[in-house]
Parts: C-alpha cells; structure tokens; sequence
C-alpha cells in the first residue's frame, strides 16, 4: 500500500498481470501477428547504407504522394455543383466525373503495382504522376462533361501507378523492425486524405472558381514529381515477366464489377445492365482465380487469401472503406442541406475525424503485437458500428456538437482498422511482392469505398421518395416530380414558391433524414456483422486463430500444412500443379 500510494505501482501491476493473465500486454514470446515488428527479423542487406534521414524523406515523398490520390478522389465532390451551371452537365455526368477516377484507379491498381515490382517502384511513381498532371491540366483548357470525364479518368491511370508505389517504397528503406511503424503513418495519411480533399477544395472554392482545384492537382503533381527524383529506387530484380494476362483478368473484373456498383443507384440494382456487369465481375474474377492457381509466376499468389493475416487485412479495409465512404456521402449531404454549411463549413466540420485516425495508425506499432489483430480490428470495427448508431440521434435542428461527438467515436474505429490491417497484408507478401500486395491493399479499398456509396446511395434514394408517398399530393405535378428527385432539387423549388415552400422543404427535410437513418443503420449492421465474423476467423496476439477455426483449417486443400505465419512466403506444396 505504501508503494502505491507513494506512486510506485509497478509491483500491484505484476500481481494483476498473474490473476488477470489479459493484463499482460507485453507481445508473447514467439509472437506471429505482426512480424514486421518483431527485432528478431534479419533487415535486408539493401538497408544497410540507408540512412535514417533517407528513410524519413522517403516515408514524406509516399506520404505525399498517397494523400495527393486520396484528396483528388473525393475533391471534386464539393464543386459538382459549379460544374454543372458552367458545364451544363446532366446528373449522370456529374457522377461519372467523379466516378471515372475511381473506376480506371481501382481496375488498374494490381496490374500498375507488379509493374512497379518488375521495372522499378520510382520510375512507375514518376510516370503515374506525370499521367496524373498532365490529366489534372485538361479540364483547365476543356470544359465540355465528356472532356472532364475523360481527363479525369486518364488521371485515374495515373493514380493507379502512384498509390501502390508509394507504399511499396517503404518496404526497401525500412527494416522490418521498423516497418509497421511506417506503415501506421502512411495509412492514418491515407485515412486522413478524404478530409484534406474536402478542406482543400472548400478554401479553393471560397475564392476561386472550380477550375482553381484542377490548378491545385496539377501543381502538387509537378512538385510532387520533383521531389519523386530525390529518393532511391527499387525493384525485384529477379522477377519473372508480368503476367499480362492476369492482369487483363483481373483488370477486366474490377472495371465491369465498379461500373455495375456505379450504376446500381440511378439504375436499380435490379437493372439488367447492373446485374450482368455485377456477375461478369464475379465471373471475371473466379476465372483470375483459377488462372493464377495454374501460373508458375502469377500476378497475384491467390493462396495468400488462404492466409489469416491477409484475408482478415483485405475483408477488413473493404468493410471499413464500405462504411467510411458511405457515411460521408450521407453526412456531407445532411451538413450542406440540412445544417446550411457551405463547402468550406463542411470540411471544417469533418476535421475532428483526422486526430483520432492519425494518433491510432502512428503508434499502431505499439499496440498490434500487445492486443494482436483479432482485438485491435474487430474493436474497431464495433467502434464504427456504434459510431454509426451515435449518428442516427441527429435531427433536422441539431448543433454542431450532435455531429461532433458521435464523428469521434466512428474516427476511432477507422483509427484502430486502417494502420493494423495494411500492415497485415503488407507482412503477408514476400518483399519482392511488396507492390502487389500494396496495389491489393489499395483495389479493395477502392472497390469498398464505390459499393458504400452506391449502397448508402440506393437506399436514401429508395426510402426518401418513399417517406414522401402522398405529402406532396396538394403540390402541382411539376413541383412533386422536382421535390421526389432529391432534396437538393426539392430546397431548390420552395425557394421559389413563397409561403407553400417552407412546407415543401420542411417535409423533404423530414423524409431525407428518415432516409439518411435508413442507410445507416442497414451500413451499422453490416459493420457489426463483420466485425463478429472477423472476430471468429483473425488471428489472436499469438498469431494463432481459434483453436475451433483451426481444426476446420489445419490442411490446405494440396494436403500440406498451413502457411507459416513467421514469414513473408506461401510455401508451394505436393500437388501444386502451376505452368506458365
């Protein structure tokens, strides 16, 4: 009691540690979650004559380079409606200038990462982000909806060579001692880059026109490019030719599968053209699948989905990314017609989700091997879950604070998943594979982000005109059909009806909100569902799954035995029957 009292607690905390073996935090001996952390591991010869300043540049330059895609992709959201008094553009077009980045992005992700491995990760750096400003600068010049769409989908090519690569470059400066590290801050950067997107282009917008963001993106790609020539090369020497025909497959599959999410919303997922994109996807990728299997050097070793570690990192960010970009499409919309923010008002007020994401991804090195993936990613994920349910008591007169708080709580499970679960697929490839796995990191984001919204999407379209029904009955037939459209038409049509449209724009509000409860609590199930699930198959801090999911996985479908966690390679087995 003395020692306690007197501030020396350290001999209490033993004694809890042995009744309370959970207590103890401290990484097990032995330890498989996270080798990236363990100082055991051999560092690559490569790394010797690498200074610590060269690393830290270098982790600056990716840094750089991953918030530069990640705001692009979600910039243009707050000047769509700029775009459309200058450009005349139809609501379709104005979502394929958003939705052109991402689908060309995420269909080229895998193939632009194994270029990188094969040729070299700064030269791919270099050419994307001369792609990507080359494209950012047309729209500058033509303004027509088709000039932008297409600009915009160039630059996502672009983009597709810059994002795995900045990733990938870190595995060759850091050691694996200090790599989750790294990797922790690259990904709260990325987490944090939507929010920048939207500050950046609220400020430009403030002042200047919607031209002024393209300026923006093409200037921070031409400095970005110069600062690329300062850091040191690298690539796997050894690798066998890329795999182009996996690549067309697998490229082919995201492309029809993104496309068929993109259109579900103005569609119907119902749609003819939605579901036969949605299975050729599917189709597309089971057909990757089984190529790949039968490649001696395939694009992609689909065995490491077999992989704990892998499988849970993969399921995970898509599931996050699901949620994270559907709520912004919901809360952007409720704070800019709901609360009356400006652009610029809406950035600010979605800048408290930035602290919690980057403090959890930076000292991710720190907590991952003591709780391991299991705790760390199924706890964040009920934290965004409950984020969500925190969400659904805003009201049409709510404060800032209402918004405020619940943010908090969906930013620190998107802190406690972003950082833990790029590590996991980071460790799980060899690192002569480090692009690949990056660009897989980086599709399934893309591919979560585009099913969130359109999910989030269809359902507040969906119930908004259905929660209107019969309200718009005393309504002349012109008005009805503008107001069932969406409420920004709606807002736009009582302002012009005197006294009847506080009414109008009161029952839309009304309706949107029931709308926008609707999509989040259908996104705070399916985060919850998820986290269980990945609760039961993750691995523990040990690096070990459930002794139950172990004995259903014990063998591999070859007869040898699971891969081993300890190091970055899935080892062929007896019967593996791959050809060129």
């Amino acid at each position: 009691m003395t020692d306690f009292l007197s501030g020396d607690t350290s001999h209490v905390w033993i004694f809890l540690r042995r009744i309370v073996p959970w207590l103890d935090l401290r990484p097990k001996e032995g330890s498989r979650v996270d080798t990236l952390t363990r100082p055991d591991k051999g560092t690559d010869t490569r790394l010797r004559d690498v200074s610590t300043l060269q690393r830290t540049w270098t982790l600056t330059v990716a840094c750089l380079g991953v918030a530069l895609v990640i705001s692009s992709m979600i910039a243009l959201n707050t000047a769509l409606g700029d775009i459309a008094v200058t450009t005349s553009a139809t609501q379709s077009q104005l979502t394929w200038v958003v939705d052109s980045y991402t689908l060309v992005l995420a269909c080229l992700l895998l193939p632009a990462g194994a270029i990188g491995d094969r040729y070299g990760r700064r030269g791919a750096l270099l050419i994307g982000l001369s792609i990507f400003t080359l494209a950012s600068l047309a729209p500058i010049f033509f303004d027509a909806p088709i000039q932008i769409i297409a600009a915009r989908a160039v630059a996502g090519a672009g983009a597709a060579f810059v994002m795995p690569a900045t990733l990938s470059l870190l595995t060759v400066v850091y050691p694996k001692s200090e790599r989750t590290k790294a990797v922790g801050i690259w990904a709260g950067v990325a987490g944090c880059g939507a929010v920048l997107g939207m500050l950046g282009s609220g400020l430009l917008l403030r002042f200047w026109p919607w031209q002024s963001i393209f300026w923006a993106l093409a200037g921070a790609g031409l400095a970005l490019f110069v600062l690329t020539w300062t850091v040191s090369d690298s690539r796997d020497a050894d690798a066998p030719a890329v795999d182009w025909p996996g690549a067309a497959l697998i490229g082919g599959a995201v492309a029809v599968f993104v496309f068929g999410i993109v259109e579900a919303p103005p569609r119907g997922w119902s749609d003819p053209l939605v579901i036969g994109c949605l299975c050729a996807g599917v189709a597309l990728a089971v057909a990757f699948g089984l190529f790949e299997v039968r490649r001696r050097h395939p694009l992609l070793d689909v065995s490491l989905f077999r992989r704990a570690d892998f499988a849970t990192g993969a399921a995970a960010i898509a599931v996050f990314f699901l949620a994270n970009f559907g709520f912004m499409y919901l809360v952007m919309q409720y704070t800019q017609l709901i609360l009356g923010y400006s652009a610029l008002q809406t950035a600010l007020a979605f800048t408290p989700l930035m602290l919690p994401m980057a403090v959890l991804s930076v000292t991710s090195s720190w907590y991952l091997p003591r709780l391991g993936l299991r705790v760390v990613v199924s706890t964040g994920l009920l934290f965004i879950a409950a984020g969500f349910v925190c969400l659904l008591t805003l009201r049409i007169d709510s404060s800032y604070f209402d918004l405020a708080w619940p943010l908090l709580v969906l930013a620190t499970g998107i802190g406690l998943c972003t950082a833990p679960t790029t590590s996991a697929i980071m460790n799980a490839a060899p690192d002569d594979k480090q692009g690949v796995a990056s660009a897989v990191n980086d599709t399934v984001r893309e591919i979560g982000a585009a099913l969130g919204i359109a999910l989030a999407g269809s359902i507040l379209a969906g119930q908004y005109t259905h929660r209107l029904g019969d309200q718009l009955a005393t309504f002349p037939p012109p008005v009805q059909q503008a107001a069932g459209g969406s409420l920004a038409e709606a807002l736009a049509v009582s302002d012009r009806l005197g006294p009847a449209g506080a009414q109008l724009a009161d029952i839309s509000k009304s309706a949107f909100l029931h709308a926008m409860q609707s999509s989040i609590t259908v996104l705070s199930i399916l985060v919850a569902v998820a986290a269980v699930l990945i609760g039961i198959w993750a691995p523990g801090r040990d690096g070990r799954q459930l002794r139950i999911v172990r004995n259903l996985t014990r063998r591999d479908e070859f007869g040898g035995p699971v891969p081993d966690h300890r190091d970055g390679r899935v080892r062929a087995t007896a019967g593996d029957a791959r050809q060129h």
